[in-house]
């Protein structure tokens, strides 16, 4: 079959000027977002005010539309925005960065009243909003010392009321590139609408307060903080929060780097909803690794791994047999590889020590903890056993076979009609594994025709799987 000739700058200009016009006029009249790109690329020939111009049109309309979209044109919809915010940050912006954050604040605010409007299950339109809110992060970079310092005013301005969250995200993108003058007087601003507000709310019912805009001003008050290196004032935030809702462990990651030991010690100890696991469990992978590390910071390497054995005691996890390992000298760490090993294989968890040996990775101790419990595996785990026991079926057909079975039998005694394409597909897996397989089988499994057998007599009636079979 003949290779279709690639396109290339130079082969289209070969095509010659009228002829390229020709090929964009009719593109243009069946696609009306190339339409609308065309139209502002010419509308920049005039300057970078024709193009925001014409831009405004759009997001004029974008405001004023009502009608709702369904869910099988939200794909079309997504370009169409995709095509703007991809104007206006690489045409419009690269001409006018100013000008062009401006609208991007503009699109960036429409943003509720779009996702009334439309059905976005798949996240494409969400998609778009994320994508002009780093443009915007990007081309915060190019702006005057001047257009800088008035961005907060502005960012307010557009999305100080906004609910869906993207006012913190807007913050985290262009909060480093500001100037530290601008970032102070924009974190004052913010805690005088923060006092503001909780005046005019303490007056409300309690059941009119279901949501306040205050929880999205401090968050930005800890990024504006963060980003002018203040540390204690992202703790006084912090602390403000209820005990449940503390990042604990991100505090206590930034104490350590900046090398205050004792109260990252503090922190990571404190219960709280860690970012890492959103979890307050003592031994959490997360947790133990950075205690370690702030110990080990300390001196008390002892009892750094000495919390990083009950972890992995208690999770079977590869990061944290790793992080002890790497802390013994030659030879003693082998002779504790063999232990965890050892430990992983005699665990009352199987589902988490074949995750271990997955992931560390031994195949060979994967495929025998698997034959030590030929009967634990559930089938109903399709989403993770179809892959681990294609990754066992060369070398370790045992395990394979155990997982396949497993996965069958699960499609079959449930009548899961939508599956037995794939039950089918184990099923010839297994055809081709029982030679390997059958002389090894742990007691109480039946070889390879008899399970056959038996599948003929328990589920002879489901005649839609045994067509896939035949066929």
């Amino acid at each position: 079959m003949a290779r279709k000739p690639a396109l290339s700058t130079d082969k289209l200009k070969d095509l010659g000027i009228e002829k390229l016009a020709q090929l964009v006029l009719e593109e243009a009249e069946r696609n009306a977002g190339f339409r609308r790109h065309v139209k502002t690329a010419l509308a920049g020939k005039s300057g970078p005010e024709a193009m925001a111009k014409l831009i405004d049109r759009r997001l004029s309309g974008l405001t004023r539309a009502k009608s709702f979209i369904e869910w099988d044109r939200t794909r079309a919809f997504a370009e169409d925005l995709r095509s703007l915010t991809d104007t206006l940050a690489s045409e419009l912006g690269a001409a006018a960065p100013g000008l062009a954050i401006d609208r991007l604040l503009r699109f960036i605010s429409t943003h509720e009243q779009v996702f009334d409007r439309v059905d976005d299950s798949s996240g494409r339109v969400q998609d778009v909003y994320y994508q002009a809110i780093h443009a915007t992060g990007d081309l915060v970079q190019k702006l005057t010392a001047p257009e800088a310092d008035v961005l907060p005013e502005k960012i307010m301005a557009a999305l100080g009321e906004s609910t869906h969250g993207y006012l913190v995200d807007i913050t985290q993108a262009v909060a480093p590139q500001i100037p530290q003058d601008s970032l102070a007087r924009w974190d004052v601003d913010l805690k005088t609408a923060i006092t503001q507000r909780d005046a005019e709310e303490a007056a409300l019912a309690s059941d009119d307060r279901f949501y306040s805009m205050t929880s999205q001003w401090a968050e930005m008050r800890q990024i504006i903080a963060s980003a002018r290196g203040d540390l204690d004032l992202l703790i006084a935030l912090e602390v403000k929060k209820r005990p449940h809702m503390q990042d604990t462990l991100g505090i206590a990651a930034q104490l350590l780097a900046a090398g205050r030991k004792a109260e990252a010690l503090d922190w990571v100890r404190k219960p709280g909803q860690h970012r890492f696991n959103r979890t307050d469990d003592e031994l959490s992978p997360a947790r133990v690794s950075l205690e370690a590390q702030i110990l080990e910071s300390m001196g008390d390497k002892a009892a750094a791994q000495t919390l990083r054995w009950s972890c992995f005691e208690a999770h079977l996890s590869a990061d944290i047999l790793r992080e002890f390992l790497k802390q013994l000298p030659d030879f003693d760490d082998m002779e504790a590889e063999e232990r965890a090993h050892a430990l992983a294989l005699e665990t009352a968890n199987p589902e988490a020590a074949l995750q271990f040996f997955l992931d560390w990775p031994r195949r060979d101790l994967a495929a025998q903890l698997i034959a030590m419990h030929p009967q634990r595996w559930d089938g109903g785990d399709w989403h993770v056993l179809p892959k681990v026991a294609a990754l066992l079926e060369h070398d370790h057909p045992l395990a394979a076979t155990i997982l396949y079975r497993a996965l069958l039998d699960n499609i079959l005694d449930r009548a899961r009609s939508k599956a037995y394409g794939h039950g089918a597909k184990y099923l010839g897996k297994l055809d081709r594994l029982a030679g390997e397989a059958d002389p090894d089988l742990p007691a109480g499994m039946v070889d390879h025709s008899t399970y056959y057998a038996r599948l003929q007599e328990h589920h002879a009636r489901k005649s839609a799987f045994w067509s896939r079979v035949d066929g």
